[in-house]
């Protein structure tokens, strides 16, 4: 998966966790990747530790991690003696903005199918705290850890509300 993953690998772990093997449903993937976003080190990583640790235990967690980051980072030392050799030549670096431009559609392309959870539910109060902050960091540039500051005790205190609604 990891050999694949250029621009990042979260397209494809998600497709293969939620939609090829269904080890997760696309919520659980959701939250757990949510959950990811705010332990240390990159979210991808993170999710494999989670991910491979949830399956396997301790175990496989090293073994998802080892897995995602090992093929890549030889890879990336190789392309890394070769780019400082041949780094200047004008075709590279069109090639290299090339791929750039397939990563990031890539990205707007999960982001999307990682929306259609809450989407479906259309519960507009989910909505409402999603726009507000991508606008608060989007739109208005405001720092992410003041926006994170407000909006996680708010997420969290209006999922309890809703939660404790339906279950009354």
């Amino acid at each position: 998966m990891s050999l694949a993953g250029f621009g990042g690998v979260l397209v494809f772990a998600r497709h293969a966790i939620v939609d090829q093997h269904r080890w997760m449903t696309a919520e659980e993937f959701n939250e757990t990747f949510a959950l990811c976003h705010f332990l240390p080190g990159p979210n991808i990583v993170n999710l494999s530790m989670v991910f491979g640790s949830r399956l396997r235990g301790i175990a496989g967690g090293v073994a998802a991690f080892t897995g995602l980051l090992l093929p890549p980072t030889l890879i990336m030392t190789v392309l890394a003696i070769i780019y400082a050799r041949f780094g200047d030549v004008e075709v590279l670096r069109r090639i290299l903005a090339g791929i750039s431009c397939a990563a990031v559609g890539l990205l707007i392309a999960v982001v999307f199918r990682m929306m259609t959870p809450l989407l479906k539910r259309m519960d507009v109060v989910v909505i409402i705290l999603m726009l507000g902050v991508f606008t608060a960091i989007g739109v208005l540039r405001w720092p992410l850890q003041a926006v994170l500051l407000v909006a996680i005790p708010l997420s969290i205190g209006v999922t309890y509300l809703m939660r404790r609604k339906v279950a009354a």
